[in-house]
């Protein structure tokens, strides 16, 4: 027995060497950094001095809600109707009329506080019980209410009473999205909102050619609807890479210089970009995508609710091309909101945002002649 103790203390040595290796090693970089970790840190600080410098926000001051300011007025419908007053909110929408693009940025706003508390908008239905605008809200409520109750994690991290949940919410919403849909024949927002039934649900991609139909009678270069389409087509969900692609190229040669469907094919070149360098970002081809939406955001009203996010993927793609100059210009155009992709992917959506804008400028300035 005591000679099995002795190999054992024998075989016990070299681990606890090594482990008390670790713990000097860990102690060390925990007190004294390496000097690589001092000049990375004193980098990032030089470029978050020199955005600070040029007006650009810290993380810390970056609004994680939207990807620009909203309108001066749908910031007082909402806080409105946080106070329980829908009648700012359907005048509003009544006053959007006909205008898709606004309308259904503008109702989707509203259907988000809805997911969150709806008294008001009880008291908007009960009030006027066949209002096309309040039906449009609430479908698209009960859609949104329906992707909260699943969460953002991936299926095998979804329990089985929040699939359960979603499922039930979002079969209910099918009967909502009618209603609203025959109160208003012309408008394509509750199609919209069937979309991401469509995606949770499964539809099968005959059923979704189905639903693209009802909505391109209606608005045939809405940006909302295309992007949600294409998530659709995505890989992760109902399509594959061949699919979102020709999905997202075809309405974006289709489109009319102005209506943003170019970023189409940039975010299908995100949600399916799997490289680990920037040679897949510096194609011809993604070279042609970037200059393409270049031009669109140029012919674009410059009021379009979702023009921000094309800037914001410009700005990104602009960087990995290596166009400091014009990716910065696009950054100061978005800078203070950051709800867009690339960065809404992040758990720390502010701070990917400032960390690549931050390098942008370090970058500008470094390239910049030194003066006379």
């Amino acid at each position: 027995m005591t000679v099995l103790f002795w190999i054992l203390g024998i075989l016990a040595v070299p681990t606890l060497i090594f482990a008390l290796w670790l713990a000097w090693v860990f102690l060390k970089e925990l007190f004294h950094p390496s000097p690589d970790d001092d000049a990375e840190a004193t980098e990032a600080a030089e470029a978050a001095q020199a955005a600070e410098e040029l007006g650009l926000l810290p993380a810390e001051r970056q609004n994680t809600d939207f990807a620009a300011p909203l309108p001066a007025e749908w910031t007082a419908v909402l806080t409105a109707v946080r106070g329980g007053d829908w009648r700012p909110a359907a005048d509003l929408l009544a006053a959007i009329g006909r205008d898709w693009e606004r309308r259904s940025a503008l109702a989707y706003l509203l259907a988000d506080r809805a997911a969150e508390e709806d008294a008001w908008l009880l008291a908007w239905e009960a009030e006027r019980r066949d209002d096309p605008d309040a039906a449009v809200v609430r479908a698209r409520s009960t859609v949104i209410l329906a992707w909260k109750l699943r969460g953002a994690k991936t299926a095998q991290y979804t329990t089985r009473e929040q699939a359960e949940g979603f499922h039930r919410t979002l079969v209910s919403a099918r009967e909502e999205i009618t209603r609203a849909a025959a109160l208003n024949p012309d408008d394509p927002t509750p199609y919209i909102a069937e979309i991401w039934v469509a995606l949770g649900l499964g539809y099968p991609n005959a059923e979704m050619d189905k639903l693209w139909a009802e909505i391109s009678t209606r608005a045939p270069h809405h940006y909302e609807a295309h992007f949600s389409a294409l998530q659709y087509w995505c890989a992760k969900w109902r399509g594959s890479s061949r699919l979102a692609f020709e999905f997202a190229e075809r309405a974006a040669a289709d489109a009319p210089l102005g209506s943003l469907l170019t970023a189409l094919p940039l975010i299908a070149h995100f949600e399916h970009d799997e490289s680990e360098d920037t040679a897949a970002d510096n194609t011809p081809e993604m070279l042609a995508r970037v200059e393409a939406a270049l031009r669109d955001a140029a012919a674009a009203d410059p009021s379009h609710p979702r023009l921000p996010e094309l800037r914001h993927l410009l700005a990104f793609y602009l960087h990995l091309q290596d166009r400091n100059e014009a990716a910065l210009e696009q950054f100061k155009l978005v800078d203070g909101h950051v709800n867009a992709l690339p960065w809404r992917y992040r758990g720390d959506m502010a701070g990917h945002y400032c960390r690549v804008r931050n390098t942008v400028v370090q970058a500008v300035r470094e390239a910049a002649p030194a003066p006379a």
